[in-house]
């Protein structure tokens, strides 16, 4: 019988899988995915990433989407302490960066706290990603030197003051918007951004079937909405928007639908 003085947990694994393309994996996603028994992983980790797992992996999905979850955060954190104190390594495998809106902190502290190694993987971001694979730079010396990342789907959103977080010589790239992109126009222009703006919607960043439509920020929740835009997306405002390889969607008559140049 093993002495349980000696018993030593397993490591949890946080991941990052990047945007979406396999191929931006980091070498060290790739060998951890492929050599796991048990993989925890959210549901916009690409089909082809959860591929690479071994043919004998436990592969566990978490999936959240818009106001329904298949597993609160806590019950998350609750399984990969109690997998990782059963002696297993679990890897849990999120889109983008596991630290920028991945909630990875929070998986961080529970296991801290129960004792349990913990290792961060990190990926490229869906910003970083998406505007690379946009040609989108988001931050350019003549336009922006200064780049704000901010959730669009969060408690207290209409209370949040994003004044100063985009304008002149500022990119803001705003995740998990879609739902909210005509209330976060308007509170964009209400704390003084120019209706004209120029906006962003990246749509699945970096796969086979990304979109790019570029158009004015008065006209983003109808961009939105006409074009069909789907999670994941991202909204990227501000001048750098120019400089992205983009289907261009202004309205028909923009200055009517829009107002004059601000």
């Amino acid at each position: 019988m093993a002495n349980p003085e000696s018993f030593m947990p397993g490591t949890v694994y946080l991941v990052g899988a990047g945007p979406g393309d396999p191929e931006l994996l980091t070498l060290r996603a790739a060998r951890l995915i492929g050599a796991a028994r048990l993989i925890v992983h959210d549901g916009l980790v690409d089909p082809a990433i959860l591929a690479l797992a071994r043919d004998d992996a436990e592969l566990v999905s978490v999936a959240k989407q818009r106001s329904r979850h298949s597993m609160s955060q806590d019950a998350i954190n609750s399984l990969l302490v109690s997998e990782a104190l059963c002696g297993r390594d679990v890897v849990r495998l999120k889109g983008g960066d596991p630290f920028i809106f991945g909630r990875g902190g929070e998986e961080v502290d529970a296991c801290r706290e129960a004792g349990v190694p913990v290792e961060v993987v990190p990926g490229i971001s869906a910003a970083i990603g998406g505007g690379a694979s946009a040609r989108l730079p988001l931050t350019h010396r003549d336009h922006a030197s200064i780049v704000s990342f901010v959730a669009g789907q969060c408690k207290g959103l209409s209370a949040q003051n994003w004044a100063g977080l985009a304008g002149a010589g500022r990119t803001l790239v705003i995740y998990m918007g879609l739902a909210t992109a005509h209330d976060i126009a308007e509170k964009l222009m209400r704390d003084g951004l120019s209706p004209q703006t120029p906006v962003a919607v990246i749509e699945n960043a970096t796969r086979a079937d990304q979109r790019v439509l570029r158009s004015l920020l008065a006209d983003l929740g109808d961009l939105v909405t006409r074009h069909e835009v789907k999670s994941p997306g991202l909204i990227v405002v501000g001048d750098v928007v120019q400089h992205a390889d983009a289907l261009d969607c202004l309205p028909r008559h923009p200055l009517a639908a829009i107002g004059a140049p601000q």
